[in-house]
């Protein structure tokens, strides 16, 4: 907005209203947060729900909800990870409380891989095999010692993975030290390919169309003075570029819901415009429309409604005539012409989003499975007897004793080798999870846009029953160094339904390389 103010003067206010922020969240606590504990924002609950999942999916195992819990899994290491990983003013741990909580979401892994293993063996667990992940999410929500954790029956090797894993989880919560949340940057390789790939090109187009068209049509608006002395000409392809954005829901639906949004808001405004003082009355509907903003996130036409309200009265408060004529003609042209856009043919294969995210699917579901066949060509770690961390003091099954892996002594490449598997595994499921997603956003399309998706749920499906038998395979290996002939039959069963899903179309592409197989 034009402001009398010298220019330097707006950009202090401006960083004034930053550090005014900043000030705030280090000032004010979160609510439930403990006294001196590190004010973390959703991440410790985060957390907790990870290992809540792990013992949902370990009760539902051998049964018709074990893919819906499996499916859960994946959400809540995905929200975890993100809160973890997400935006900060510095990238890495700065205090004890964060690598105590990172070292707890890493300790959750292997309980993941585990109980997916037990679940894709389609076999009922004995019910005290969640009480131990119970436990842990317990201990790391109250942000306390685990205490004694149950010991699972190790009659076979998903068993007797995830026993190990709930001894690696309390020697973590012990410890408190970790750093490595398993994730990998993004390659210059990796960013070219989702800038210049089917679906990068056909967003490209769509917001430079969108941007073009918009701002040809606002600036023979503006010039013709239908403005007349509005020269926010600029909101009409700002409101474009914004629509475009994919991440927002089905194009029909988030244009219904900005168009919906701004004339209710712009009602709104004009009806408090008329009997609110000024500028004392304005600055109060400023502040309340800043405050219903985080209520308001929850549904997109609510949040375009409340944003409508306090980006007209800023413009009145700052000296400019009422706007909301003006901003809902704008609005409306803006969504016809992204509808319209969107709709339109574009070179090559349409679809290319949920083209994208297959292919993305495919590559680390491929990755995953080679990594995972290639560690049946190395030798099997010294087994050594694991003590009992004296913070989980548990009971160990007689006989088993022998048996268990000194997952601490273990070489350095073995440990090296799990903690790439772990991290190809979370790639590979969230690449899963973003694909439906993606999928589910082209099905709700109209017609004309759905029917490109056809068949994509499918392939999506096999890809997840073969990164499930893929951890299966990776926990057996662990066990006994091989596979066995019937888990190559159903990987072998898998990759020819896939072949068959996507023949002629050419979307994914995964290969079974040699293996060897348990004697």
């Amino acid at each position: 907005m034009p402001l009398p103010e010298e220019g330097w003067l707006r950009a202090v206010a401006f960083l004034g209203g930053g550090c005014w922020l900043l000030a705030l969240r280090l000032a004010l606590p979160t609510p439930g947060a403990l006294a001196g504990d590190f004010r973390f924002d959703g991440e410790r609950e985060a957390v907790a729900a990870v290992y809540e999942a792990v013992a949902d999916l370990l009760d539902a195992a051998g049964t018709e909800h074990a893919t819906a819990r499996r499916v859960a899994l994946t959400a809540a290491l995905d929200h975890a990870q993100d809160a973890l990983t997400g935006p900060r003013l510095r990238r890495y741990a700065g205090s004890a409380a964060e690598r105590r909580l990172h070292a707890q979401y890493a300790a959750a892994l292997p309980l993941a891989e585990a109980a997916t293993a037990l679940a894709w063996a389609e076999e009922a667990v004995p019910g005290r095999a969640s009480a131990g992940p119970r436990r842990l999410a317990a201990a790391v929500r109250d942000n306390t010692h685990t205490g004694p954790l149950p010991a699972p029956n190790r009659s076979g090797p998903a068993l007797r993975a995830l026993d190990d894993a709930l001894l690696r989880a309390a020697e973590a919560f012990d410890r408190g030290r970790g750093e490595n949340l398993h994730t990998r940057r993004l390659t210059a390789r990796d960013l070219l390919r989702s800038v210049f790939g089917a679906g990068g090109r056909e967003y490209g187009l769509r917001v430079a169309l969108c941007f073009g068209a918009s701002a040809g049509v606002a600036q023979a608006l503006h010039h013709s003075h239908w403005y007349g002395e509005h020269a926010h000409w600029y909101w009409l392809p700002a409101t474009a570029v914004f629509l475009v954005k994919p991440d927002l829901g089905p194009l029909a639906s988030r244009v219904l819901c900005r168009a919906a949004g701004t004339v209710l808001g712009a009602l709104v405004f004009a009806g408090f415009a008329l009997v609110l003082p000024r500028p004392e009355g304005l600055i109060a509907l400023v502040a309340v429309s800043g405050a219903l903003i985080p209520v308001a996130t929850r549904h997109f036409a609510a949040q375009t409604a409340v944003v409508t309200v306090l980006v007209l009265a800023l413009v009145m408060v700052g000296g400019e005539p009422q706007a909301s004529v003006g901003r809902i003609t704008e609005t409306l042209l803006a969504c016809a012409i992204v509808l319209i856009v969107g709709h339109l043919p574009m070179p090559g294969q349409r679809g290319g989003g949920v083209r994208s995210r297959l292919a993305a699917a495919g590559r680390a579901a491929q990755e995953y499975l080679a990594h995972v066949l290639r560690e049946t060509e190395r030798p099997l770690p010294r087994e050594t007897p694991l003590p009992v961390p004296r913070e989980a003091p548990r009971p160990v099954p007689r006989g088993a004793e022998s048996a268990v892996r000194d997952i601490r002594t273990e070489g350095t490449s073995t440990e090296d080798t799990r903690a790439l598997r772990w991290t190809l595994r979370r790639e590979a499921y969230r690449a899963l999870a973003e694909a439906r997603t993606a999928i589910a956003h082209a099905a709700a399309e109209l017609p004309a846009l759905a029917r490109h998706s056809e068949g994509a749920d499918e392939i999506v499906a096999v890809l997840e029953r073969i990164v499930d038998t893929t951890t299966a395979c990776a926990v057996h290996v662990d066990d006994s160094g091989r596979l066995t002939p019937e888990q190559v039959h159903r990987l072998t069963e898998l990759l020819d339904e896939l072949g068959r899903l996507d023949e002629g179309r050419g979307r994914v592409e995964i290969r079974l390389p040699e293996v060897n197989l348990a004697g």
